[in-house]
């Protein structure tokens, strides 16, 4: 049985003059900016041209592009070998789709088209759902998949927050980190959204939570000194708390030393090699801190891979408004947008 397992991450520019389109895509998206089509298309072109500049600086601390389309090439080859090796009754193969630069979907499609899998397995490289992310990857498949008369049983794994060997992939980073370290915070920091996104309904905060919550208790060490934050906020709105910032400078102030954990990005990119390890690192030096570390984010760790391939594997067949989900997580009643197997 052929099967096509597709990877949603954001995706990123691969050369400086590609900046400024790739942050039009990204503001372009409706799930990013919920307004009509006449509003939202000029609107972005004005936001990623005041922000490229800022942008095309970040990017050149990188080399002149993102990593994550490679990174995340590995992490296909990975899981590719992985589901292959452990489902003799299988034949996968891996498909990256990128958000908002290439490969795009619509060109991924016909890719998988030519393959003519059996089933497909939609796997967002966001172990926390939300609807500018992985809402936004999936709907977008969808659509040009009915554009394409394409039909084919799919299976959506849209969230793996608690997931026993994402869990440990995170314990693993994180203890190879602070074994021989005294009077640290341990500052779990997720990328934040704006305080409405959650309000009507984003499971993606409470999925962030459970997940930190699971590591800790797998740490299992006495008096833990943590803490959960939010970093990359942008524009006039109220987000989602506390900010990484204020922690960094607040503890470092205490004279704690800083260990940083990426826990909702399993690939590195601008926001985990610039803001974190070059821009927090400023904020913390200035601030008096004489120890900054940041955990790694999981990429190929074997427990995350084994994740993703067991889900895929073991899923259960459920059917969820026409498509199938696994019962990984069930999320409170109040969280409408989240499409698990469930709710409480």
């Amino acid at each position: 049985m052929k099967k096509a397992v597709i990877l949603f991450n954001l995706g990123g520019p691969d050369k400086l003059e590609n900046v400024e389109p790739f942050l039009f895509n990204l503001f372009n998206d409706p799930a990013i900016l919920n307004l009509p089509t006449f509003l939202r298309y000029p609107l972005a072109k004005l936001i990623a041209n005041r922000r490229a500049p800022t942008a095309k600086k970040i990017y050149q601390e990188l080399g002149g592009s993102s990593p994550i389309l490679k990174l995340t090439e590995e992490q296909a080859s990975a899981l590719e070998s992985k589901l292959n090796k452990d489902d003799n009754g299988s034949k996968y193969k891996c498909f990256i789709v990128m958000r908002c630069w290439h490969p795009r979907a619509e060109n991924v499609v016909k890719e998988v088209i030519d393959y003519g899998p059996d089933e497909i397995i939609l796997m967002p490289l966001y172990p926390q759902y939300s609807a500018a992310t992985s809402g936004s990857s999936i709907n977008e498949w969808q659509n040009i998949c009915k554009k394409n008369n394409f039909e084919v049983k799919t299976c959506t794994l849209c969230c793996y927050p608690t997931d026993n060997n994402f869990i440990q992939a995170h314990k693993d980073e994180i203890i190879k980190k602070i074994k021989n370290l005294d009077n640290f915070k341990l500052i779990f920091s997720a990328h934040g959204l704006p305080e409405k996104n959650i309000k009507k309904g984003d499971p993606y905060q409470w999925q962030v939570e459970q997940s930190v919550d699971r590591v800790v208790k797998s740490l299992n060490i006495k008096n833990l000194d943590w803490i959960l934050s939010y970093q990359s906020r942008v524009g006039p709105l109220k987000w989602i708390g506390p900010s990484t910032e204020d922690i960094i400078v607040e503890n470092s102030k205490l004279g704690k030393q800083i260990v940083l954990v990426p826990i909702a990005f399993v690939s590195e990119h601008s926001e985990t090699l610039v803001e974190l390890d070059i821009e927090y690192k400023e904020l913390a030096d200035k601030n008096g801190c004489k120890n900054y570390i940041r955990v790694p984010a999981l990429g190929k760790n074997e427990n995350y891979i084994k994740a993703m391939s067991n889900l895929i594997i073991n899923k259960q067949d459920y059917n969820f408004n026409g498509e199938l989900f696994p019962p990984k997580i069930q999320c409170p009643s109040k969280f409408k947008r989240c499409p698990c197997l469930s709710h409480e």
